[in-house]
């Protein structure tokens, strides 16, 4: 849960194995219901799109589907979400990655809830529309260096029942007292043939025409990794696992790639299915999945499991990106920590090597294939990527020169297909 602050959302560890502290650690395999064994690779450059949600994709994002695929057999991304831009007091432009190691990210992420947002006017001095320009400047300045683009969503809704779309109060994403008092109201209304469903298609056409607006200097469109009602699996967002049910989240998901790819002709998204860390096996995992032909990448947010737990929450992390990994391989999908991170305050100090060990024991064991790991934002009051001039920062290079460790330095042509 966040607003540009993370929460994190604490739960009993549920499983323990030895420590891993070593480069390539590898330690007893976790098991996961069902096991998987897959032989060989199946996804090659010439049947990418038979895998890919959309199989009138862009070649650009065919080429970033298939190079992520191949990517999480030997290294995975590192981001962080708001890399590049300046909301609290990151005047220079350069990501707080680079002033630790000295390399850019290789993967950002931006938001598109300045863009959804009915305060937005479309005015050059209209404060949300201002925050589109620089995420859509963003994406363009991370695409021109070969950075990888995903994009998540905090779609704001309607305070109550009775507002109009004239009103200007104030909206939330978080399902709270400011929400209607049945907060499932609201998800059932954004169906088809609910009563906000032509304002959600009106939402989605925003999404549609801010796609179209992320060209490259040759006027291709830029790949973009589109990450909807994630954390669903939780109650936080209006969303969330209590305010509808599996197939009503479903419905919701399948509407909103089918909107998006047949009816606006959107063609530069990969598609990204994200729960939070509650599931424990991958039928859990799976409860609310759409089906392939609706979802590229199948991440997961974990925060709590990291949050000062040691060894202990790293290697439940890792059992339960165990999961998804299998999973991908099986289903020919991207697996992607999509969300985590240790936010250090005033009040919480950094843990010693939390990303040299934990952390990157938890992306690497067991044998799993992670394409990429984004972290949160930071702000003015807390930090997830140390900037240089911190006590962790000598943790965070170490993690980042790992061996299956990417930065855009080691990251091949992504938005290129290997002949």
């Amino acid at each position: 849960m966040k607003n540009y602050i993370k929460i994190s959302f604490l739960s009993a560890s549920i499983l323990f194995f030895a420590d891993c502290s070593s480069d390539d650690a590898t330690n007893n395999p976790v098991i996961v219901d069902p096991p998987v064994v897959v032989a060989t690779d199946p996804l090659t450059n010439s049947n990418t799109t038979t895998y890919m949600v959309d199989a009138n994709a862009t070649k650009e994002t065919v080429a970033l589907f298939y190079n992520l695929k191949k990517l999480a057999k030997s290294k995975f991304a590192i981001g962080q979400q708001d890399a590049f831009i300046s909301f609290y007091k990151n005047s220079s432009g350069e990501s707080d990655i680079k002033k630790t190691t000295g390399n850019d990210p290789a993967i950002i992420g931006s938001d598109l809830s300045f863009v959804t947002d009915i305060r937005n006017d479309g005015t050059s001095s209209n404060w949300f529309y201002q925050q589109e320009v620089k995420n859509i400047t963003q994406i363009k300045n991370a695409y021109a260096k070969g950075i990888i683009n995903t994009v998540s969503w905090h779609l704001r809704g309607p305070k109550n029942k009775n507002y109009s779309e004239t009103d200007k109060e104030e909206y939330t994403f978080y399902a709270n007292s400011m929400f209607e008092a049945d907060k499932s109201i609201f998800f059932r209304s954004i169906l088809p043939g609910g009563t906000r469903h032509e304002w959600f298609k009106e939402k989605l056409d925003q999404v549609a025409a801010f796609s179209s607006k992320l060209k490259g200097t040759k006027g291709e469109l830029i790949p973009i990794i589109f990450r909807p009602f994630h954390e669903f699996d939780g109650s936080w967002f209006w969303w969330g696992a209590d305010f509808c049910t599996p197939e009503e989240y479903k419905t919701v998901y399948k509407f909103t790639v089918d909107y998006l790819k047949n009816t606006k002709g959107v063609h530069n998204i990969l598609y990204a299915f994200s729960p939070d860390r509650t599931y424990l096996t991958s039928t859990d995992y799976l409860s609310r999945y759409p089906g392939d032909k609706y979802v590229d990448v199948l991440g997961m947010d974990n925060y709590g499991d990291f949050d000062n737990q040691g060894t202990t929450g790293a290697n439940t992390a890792n059992s339960k990106l165990k999961i998804i990994s299998d999973l991908a391989k099986t289903k020919v999908k991207i697996a992607a920590l999509t969300e985590t991170g240790y936010r250090v305050t005033s009040s919480k100090t950094p843990i010693n090597d939390w990303f040299s060990n934990y952390l990157y024991s938890a992306l690497t064991s067991n044998s799993i294939e992670v394409s990429y790991v984004m972290f949160w934002n930071n702000d003015e009051n807390g930090y997830y990527v140390p900037n240089g001039s911190v006590s962790n920062d000598a943790d965070f290079k170490t993690f980042s020169l790992k061996s299956k460790s990417a930065l855009l330095n080691s990251l091949p042509k992504m938005y290129e297909m290997p002949k």
